[in-house]
Order: C-alpha cells, then sequence, then structure tokens
C-alpha cells in the first residue's frame, strides 16, 4: 500500500507547477521566518488563499514548503542578529550568535540550514512509515472514537498553548462557539446568523484565520518602538563544507531528529519544546572542550535538527488522524479541507496518490531547503536590513487582498478586520489564538461525530465507555485534564510560595 501510495503521488508531483512551487515556498518559508514578527504561521496563513485555488498536490506541496523553509529561516536572524525570526528559533541563540561573533557566521548559517534539511529527511521518513500505520489502526474507528479525538485534539492544544490552562479551555471553546455558526447540517436550520445570508456558511476559516494571526501581529508591530529601525547585518555565504561539518555530528543529529520527531507528534509540543530539550540532552551528553554556549556547532546542530524533524512529527497524526500538532499544522489540515480531501483513515483509503503526493513533497522540501539556504542566503540577509516600516503595510495588503480574492466578497474583509480586533483584544489579555483556530477546525468534526454517536447509542452517553477505543481516549482526556490542572496548581503554589520568601527578606 505505501509502494502503491508513492508510485502513484509520483504522477501527481511530477510537475513542473508542483516541483516549482515546492521550490518557491521553500524561498518564501526561509524569507518569512528570518524576519522577526512573522514565521512559518503567518507565510501559510498569507499565501493560503493563493494555494487554494491550485491543483491540490501542488498547493499542499507550496504550504508545507512554508512550514519546512519557515521552520528552518528564524535562525538566520538568530545568528545574526541575535534576535531569533521566530521562537523556533530561540534556542539556536545558545551557541548561533557566539559561533558568528567569532568570525564564522558563514559556518553557523550553513550549519543550522544543513541540520535542518537532514532533521526534515528524518522527520520525513518517520512520515512515510508512521502514518499509514496510524491511519490503518484508526481505520475502524466509528463516530464514537471520532468524537473523543476530536475532544483530544481540543484539550491537548488548549492545556499547552498558554500559559493558563483556563484561558487556553476558553479560547478553545471560543472556537467550538464560532464553529457552530451558519447552517445545521443535520436539521438544516440556521443557527447564529441574525438574518444574514452572508452568514448562512459560517465564517470563512481562512478570513477569520488571517484577522486573528496576521492583522493583530502587524498591530502589535506597529505599536513597538523599533518600526524605523535598519539592522546592521554582515554578509554570510554558507559553503557546501557546512554539511561536512554538520554531519561530523551525525550521532548528535539522530538523536535530536528523533527527539523532534516524538515531540512533533504530541498535539500541542510543538518546536519549541523539541529544540530545548535536544539541546539540553545534547549538551549533557558533549565534551567539556565542546564549550557549550561559547559557540559550539553540536549546540546549533541539536536545535535545528529538532526544529524540522517536529514538522515531520506534526503531519503524522494531521494526516492520519485529522489531529493538527500545532497552529501551523492545523492550517494545513484546512486547506486540506478547502481542497475538498479529508484528512484521516479515508483519506489513505480513498486517495492514495494525494497521500503519495504530500509526502514526495515533504522530502523535496527538505532537499530544496538544503539548496535555497546555502545559495539564496545573501539575499535574506539583504532583506533583514529593511525596516518594518516599509514590511507592515505589504503584509497588510498581502492579507487584504488574499481575503477578498477567496469569494470575491467584502463581507469577507469585515470578518478579517472583526477577527483582527478579537486577537488584539485576546493578545492583550494574554489568551493564546491558536486554540481558537482548533475549535473552527475540530467543532464541526465533534459536532457531526458526538450526534451520529448518540443517535446509533442506545444507552445515551455510555456508548463512549461501551467501546475500548473510545474508552481509552476518554480516559486520555481526563488524564490530560487532571494533569494541567495539577500542573496549574503546583505553579501557582510555587509563585505564592515564592511572593512570602520575597515578603519576609524585605522585612
Amino acid at each position: 500500500m505505501l509502494i502503491e501510495s508513492l508510485a502513484s503521488g509520483f504522477e501527481l508531483f511530477l510537475s513542473p507547477v508542483a516541483i516549482g512551487l515546492t521550490f518557491v515556498g521553500v524561498i518564501v518559508g526561509l524569507l518569512v521566518g528570518a524576519l522577526p514578527g512573522l514565521g512559518p504561521l503567518m507565510g501559510i496563513i498569507l499565501l493560503l488563499p493563493v494555494a487554494i485555488g491550485l491543483p491540490p498536490v501542488a498547493a499542499m506541496g507550496f504550504l508545507i514548503a512554508i512550514f519546512v523553509g519557515g521552520s528552518c529561516g528564524g535562525s538566520i536572524s538568530a545568528i545574526l542578529l541575535r534576535i531569533p525570526g521566530t521562537p523556533l528559533a530561540a534556542a539556536t541563540l545558545f551557541d548561533g550568535f557566539p559561533l558568528a561573533k567569532k568570525g564564522r557566521s558563514s559556518d553557523a548559517i550553513g550549519i543550522a540550514i544543513s541540520a535542518s534539511a537532514l532533521g526534515g529527511l528524518f522527520g520525513g521518513v518517520v512520515l512515510i512509515l508512521a502514518s499509514p500505520i496510524l491511519a490503518s489502526f484508526a481505520s475502524d474507528f466509528a463516530p464514537p472514537e471520532y468524537a473523543m479525538l476530536a475532544i483530544t485534539g481540543l484539550f491537548a492544544i488548549a492545556i499547552v498553548s498558554g500559559g493558563s490552562l483556563i484561558k487556553g479551555l476558553v479560547s478553545g471553546s471560543f472556537g467550538l462557539l464560532l464553529a457552530t455558526i451558519g447552517t445545521d447540517e443535520f436539521s438544516t436550520g440556521y443557527r447564529f446568523t441574525f438574518g444574514s445570508h452572508n452568514m448562512l456558511n459560517g465564517f470563512h476559516i481562512v478570513a477569520v484565520v488571517v484577522g486573528l494571526f496576521a492583522i493583530s501581529e502587524m498591530a502589535h508591530q506597529i505599536m513597538g518602538r523599533d518600526l524605523l529601525k535598519k539592522p546592521d547585518v554582515k554578509v554570510a555565504r554558507p559553503g557546501l563544507s557546512s554539511i561536512v561539518l554538520t554531519l561530523r555530528h551525525w550521532v548528535n543529529l539522530l538523536r535530536s531528529s528523533g527527539v523532534g520527531v516524538f515531540f512533533g507528534a504530541l498535539p500541542g509540543a510543538g518546536g519549541v519544546i523539541s529544540s530545548f530539550t535536544s539541546y539540553a540532552i545534547a549538551k549533557a551528553w558533549s565534551k567539556p572542550e565542546e564549550k557549550y554556549g561559547e559557540g559550539a556547532e553540536g549546540g546549533v546542530v541539536a536545535t535545528e535538527s529538532a526544529n524540522n524533524a517536529t514538522v515531520g512529527g506534526t503531519l503524522v497524526p494531521t494526516l492520519a488522524l485529522g489531529i493538527p500538532g500545532d497552529a501551523s499544522s492545523a492550517m494545513l489540515l484546512g486547506a486540506l479541507l478547502i481542497l475538498g480531501f479529508v484528512p484521516g483513515p479515508v483519506l489513505f483509503e480513498q486517495q492514495p496518490a494525494m497521500v503519495g503526493g504530500i509526502f514526495l513533497v515533504y522530502l523535496a522540501s527538505n532537499i530544496f531547503l538544503l539548496i535555497a539556504g546555502i545559495l539564496l542566503t545573501p539575499l535574506f540577509v539583504f532583506i533583514l536590513r529593511i525596516p518594518k516600516y516599509y514590511l507592515i503595510p505589504i503584509v497588510l495588503l498581502l492579507c487584504s487582498v488574499g481575503t477578498f480574492a477567496l469569494q470575491a466578497s467584502v463581507f469577507d474583509l469585515k470578518v478579517m478586520l472583526g477577527f483582527g480586533l478579537v486577537g488584539i483584544l485576546f493578545r492583550a489579555a494574554s489568551y493564546p489564538l491558536a486554540p481558537i483556530v482548533i475549535g473552527i477546525i475540530l467543532g464541526p468534526i465533534l459536532e457531526a461525530n458526538l450526534r451520529r454517536a448518540l443517535l446509533i447509542s442506545r444507552e445515551g452517553y455510555w456508548i463512549f465507555l461501551d467501546r475500548p477505543v473510545a474508552a481509552a481516549l476518554v480516559a486520555i482526556n481526563v488524564l490530560l485534564l487532571l494533569g494541567a490542572i495539577a500542573v496549574a496548581y503546583r505553579k501557582r503554589r510555587n509563585r505564592a510560595e515564592a511572593s512570602s520568601a520575597g515578603r519576609s527578606s524585605s522585612n
């Protein structure tokens, strides 16, 4: 089945459009990753309206390539400016910037790009081998299992995407509420449309996401104080020798890639946790003469290989179960749905060519990352010198044009601006935005399967405990919630003890 999927996927991938857009996507991803304040999620959001008008494999190749390139691009600004372009590159600061200060900025960037590409390929192998197995296991799922699986995804994202459990759950619940707007597929009745024909199909996911993330982020950047600042960046030209430097740390590379895949497969964990964890493990296993924290090559290898291996790990539950691992993979899940494909076992059973095409564009993205990263780094360095004063209007224009182009609808622009205000308010109150998107995407899946499960049940909600897999998922959800409550209680108690100790010392 796997060989057949890859063989049939070759026919879809081996086209000038799919290959060309995958390469362009990597370049765009590196660019948005290198520019502080943007990142892979912003790149996917801005170009999602463009992608959904393309052939399916080309569209997914374009978006996945942005994800891959953006996960690596943040290391460029982290190494040269000591400003991580994305949170994923925060751990790269430990050794990347000191290595650049030693006059080896080209080596540092080259190692980061090489480690990212090789780690991403490791994640691709795991994706190709693990996701069909997971999808095959889930092929026997019925509505009770799918309903509990959707709740697991909501809980996982809400719990880990922010400092407060309550705020994460509130954001997720707000997303679920938004998902109920429109026409009820069971009764064909209208819900929360307030008499507006524009809301009969609910809010378009792209308009909501662009508003929540892009508009609110640009507002945040505008309120900053460095709009006119022109960064002083030296030109760096990494060479092919950086691949050799990276492979000298092959044990570290494989270990860190494994860590990245593991955390990527856990919904909500993501690249930040995996990069810091892999760095800590690499430092613990390092020799004293490697001097981690002072410009060690192994430190850059550990963090960057974990970053991009996380992408492959994240796509495993996204494709096999329809549970996105983070906000970026949630956008990819939304793109698949808009293109007419339902992620999960059905995708693997009924659309093997599409699955094979996605596998191939992911592998190609990491190969192109190595090529484009090494050849075009001077271009990205030049763009880093452009003040935000010029970049922000361009981003806002792209947001408006892309959103309007979805359905040629002024209403979508109003939705974008409205949710831009919602995003600003949520950011000001420190509420995470990712659970909102997950709630909008998983809400219809949860509602449809919950209602179907109750319709076929003769004992009401007991159907979720009568079936072994559904019962196991219920237990996992309860453990997730109890664990999050315990962690929140421990943090609160530690803060209280720290504040009481501070008061006693001041007295």
